[in-house]
């Protein structure tokens, strides 16, 4: 059906006006009656932050998302539109999207006054109804409210003091819709004291203008806590004007977090490799997060972004397709040494305290993906042994040690092929019973990857001694390893 096209045509087809709260509220109201998801794609915020949201936009309430970096802040804002209308009619070269039934300027109200039913209208679609801003120290008033400008007047042939000389800001350009201000503590304070009567009165001033126009617009905020002490605050004023605030969290079971990271990857790639990922792999690349946001040399107040585990998986899976490429193999199974040579992606995106600068980024990032592994293969052998038969796992793995106690070593290497990799760790006597038994390898590219999985796994159990070369590692009996460095 073919919506009005002019002001006429919208009176008769009955269409009845609403602000964006009614229409935020009306539309929220009709999707949790029919349990269609309100924010699709948002995830580990069932029970926490998505009710709250959902209260405040039943409440009509601005509101501000308080968290650390990598919360989904700006996305859960972006994902606001959605509870929008389709399309809502405005008044055709409005730049104040103007209700036509409801005029606000002297110009909107003149056009109605002399075209009357013919004033012809537009439809907004409601992507064009939410726009954003990040607060920066170079942003202005005139950006965020509007000023004079001196250009229109002089070619309209119109005085300085009149309305229309006034060059909007982009709030009032998104009159009728939501309108979101990132990390708003970096905003001068000059600058937020503007916002004040915007939020309480709902209306704006530009310069000496007695100008109000009540504007119909959710202002809706995000924050990073770490801003309040190292870049900036939000002035109380503006804080008590802005009536919810929401606090967001990162993904509190390694489930969510998985789920999150499957959801933004690149995982599903469109080569000529077929990359498998061994599932106690998979939920190491998701524990290297947990590990990070428990560790005393990363500065927690930073906080550990989702965008971590993310660039951590495309490495990884990066790494094993060109390691596919150069071997010339169309598959490619995902090992331990694909991690650490995805160090890359955790380096960049932790903030170190002073002792962890003294230990170096790049060493930080190899404890932590050290202790997601061996945090990883623990809960294996919790899962295959029962609790009372821990010298089962002694047992399983004594041949093992027993192996490199004869001051055998082993040499691994990220660019071997797979069968490479098989043949050099499957000499090592139970290593791959214990593979099997513990982290259900199967196939010699999986059982390769398992075995590789359960050396470092010793190793991090302080039970083996890894040395890192340029060309790989190689690991040897801890032992053997201390005698060495007393003889060197």
């Amino acid at each position: 059906m073919q919506r009005p096209q002019t002001l006429g045509q919208l009176k008769q087809s009955g269409y009845r006006p609403r602000t964006v709260r009614q229409e935020l509220r009306e539309n929220l109201i009709e999707r949790l009656r029919s349990g269609e998801p309100v924010f699709p794609g948002i995830i580990g915020f069932d029970r926490t932050v998505l009710p709250q949201i959902q209260n405040a936009i039943l409440s009509g309430h601005d509101f501000i998302l308080l968290g650390l970096r990598g919360q989904a802040k700006t996305r859960i804002l972006r994902s606001l539109a959605n509870l929008l209308d389709e399309a809502i009619p405005a008044i055709a070269d409005s730049p104040l999207n103007e209700d036509p039934l409801a005029p606000m300027t002297s110009e909107a109200k003149r056009r109605v006054r002399q075209e009357g039913d013919a004033l012809p209208i537009v439809w907004i679609p409601r992507e064009d109804r939410y726009r954003e801003k990040l607060a920066t120290p170079d942003v202005t008033v005139s950006d965020l409210i509007g000023d004079i400008d001196p250009l229109k007047a002089a070619n309209r042939n119109l005085e300085l003091d009149n309305p229309e000389v006034i060059q909007y800001g982009i709030i009032p350009r998104t009159n009728r819709g939501i309108f979101a201000i990132n990390e708003l503590p970096d905003l001068q304070a000059r600058i937020q004291v503007a916002l004040l009567n915007l939020l309480e009165e709902g209306d704006i001033q530009i310069r000496s203008f007695p100008v109000r126009l009540p504007l119909d617009v959710l202002l809706v905020f995000s924050a990073n806590p770490e801003d309040y002490t190292n870049r900036g605050s939000i002035i109380t004023p503006l804080r008590d004007r802005i009536a919810s605030q929401i606090l967001t969290h990162y993904p509190r079971t390694i489930a969510d977090s998985m789920a999150i990271t499957d959801q933004e990857a690149w995982a599903k790639r469109d080569g000529e490799v077929q990359v498998t990922v061994p599932d106690y792999l998979r939920l190491t690349i998701e524990e290297v997060a947990f590990r990070a946001r428990e560790s005393a040399l990363i500065d927690q107040n930073s906080g550990i972004s989702a965008r971590m585990t993310i660039a951590l998986y495309e490495n990884v899976l990066s790494n094993a397709e060109r390691r596919a490429l150069i071997t010339g193999s169309d598959r490619a199974t995902v090992r331990t040494s694909d991690l650490f040579s995805a160090i890359p992606a955790i380096t960049g995106k932790v903030e170190l305290v002073y002792e962890g600068e003294r230990e170096g980024p790049r060493n930080v990032a190899l404890s932590l993906v050290g202790q997601a592994v061996q945090q990883v293969f623990g809960e294996r052998i919790q899962a295959v042994l029962p609790d009372q038969d821990k010298e089962a796992e002694v047992a399983d793995l004594q041949p093992v040690l027993a192996w490199f106690a004869e001051k055998n070593t082993v040499d691994v290497a990220d660019d071997l092929d797979d069968e490479e990799l098989y043949q050099r760790l499957a000499k090592v006597p139970g290593l791959k019973e214990a593979a099997k038994k513990f982290l259900a390898a199967e196939g010699r590219a999986g059982t390769a990857s398992a075995m590789e999985f359960l050396l470092e796994s010793l190793h991090q159990a302080a039970m083996l001694s890894r040395e890192d070369l340029i060309t790989g590692s190689t690991y040897r009996d801890s032992f053997e390893d201390m005698v060495r460095s007393f003889n060197a």
